[in-house]
């Protein structure tokens, strides 16, 4: 058994054709990295999706009843990708939520990502821009259609990500994951009130590398001594080229995945395989 299902506390075979995440994207997600049968950073993905509950007002499922789950679920692959979606319950047709539905959870499992490209990843400009809505900046909601577009953009195996901006210009975020760049040896994240996900691997790096939050031009990544992705399933992905422009391995990128390996087990494996 790879995915569960449940309404509530019941768990039931399929989700329900009505329900309202099938309809409309009315839920949330998080994909968590397992490692050697735990997930280390639980507690950052259920904070982050709580609060996306509470911007949303979706009820959640009882977080034992989760773990559980999840534990029975993991039971003989110690290492893999954990899924969690929760939708609203069914509300019937049209946009107005039920006052008082369970929530839909599905819970799935899933093989580790593919090592990343020896010696960096390749990125490209997506076309499709991020709307800026601050009602859902940050949070990991089930709309992914802008980041599924962007995707769909490139077929070229030689191209490992594309990188977003919003629709005033600004840089974002690739499609999967979140972006810093070095600049006069300081780290700078892009801000994510107004379009972006406020992921779990970039709240530590943030903290951890003592990184700035600021809006981030074109000009300025494309400037920067160093450029990484990271995101909770792969950790820091180092950037070796954008376009014609190219980065050589930097040592403050490799102090960062070395800051990481030390804080999240997964990633110390990922570092002695690379």
């Amino acid at each position: 058994m790879r995915h569960l299902v449940y309404i509530g506390d019941a768990r039931v075979d399929a989700v329900p054709a009505d329900g309202r995440g099938v309809a409309y994207g009315d839920g949330l997600f998080e994909t968590m990295r397992v490692h050697r049968g735990a997930v280390h950073w639980r507690d950052a993905h259920w904070a982050r999706l709580e609060a996306g509950a509470r911007r949303l007002r979706l009820a959640l499922p009882d977080r034992r009843l989760v773990e559980a789950q999840a534990d029975a679920l993991l039971h003989g692959k110690p290492d893999a990708l954990l899924k969690l979606i929760v939708m609203r319950g069914a509300g019937g047709r049209g946009y107005a939520p039920a006052s008082a539905a369970d929530p839909v959870w599905i819970l799935s499992r899933h093989a580790l990502p593919a090592p990343s490209r020896a010696g960096g990843l390749v990125l490209r400009w997506c076309d499709t821009r991020l709307a800026l809505q601050p009602m859902l900046a940050g949070i990991k909601h089930c709309n992914r259609l802008e980041q599924v577009m962007a995707r769909g953009e490139w077929q070229d195996e030689a191209i490992d990500e594309g990188l977003m901006r919003d629709t005033d210009g600004n840089v974002v975020c690739a499609t999967a994951a979140n972006v810093f760049v070095l600049r006069d040896g300081k780290w700078t994240t892009p801000p994510v009130e107004h379009c972006g996900i406020a992921g779990v691997c970039r709240a530590w790096a943030v903290t951890a590398l003592e990184a700035g939050i600021a809006p981030l031009s074109v000009a300025q990544l494309e400037s920067a001594d160093a450029v990484f992705l990271c995101n909770a399933a792969r950790g820091i992905l180092p950037v070796a080229r954008l376009g014609a422009r190219s980065w050589l391995p930097h040592r403050a990128v490799a102090d960062a995945m070395r800051r990481l390996a030390d804080a999240h087990p997964a990633f110390a494996d990922s570092l002695e395989n690379s």
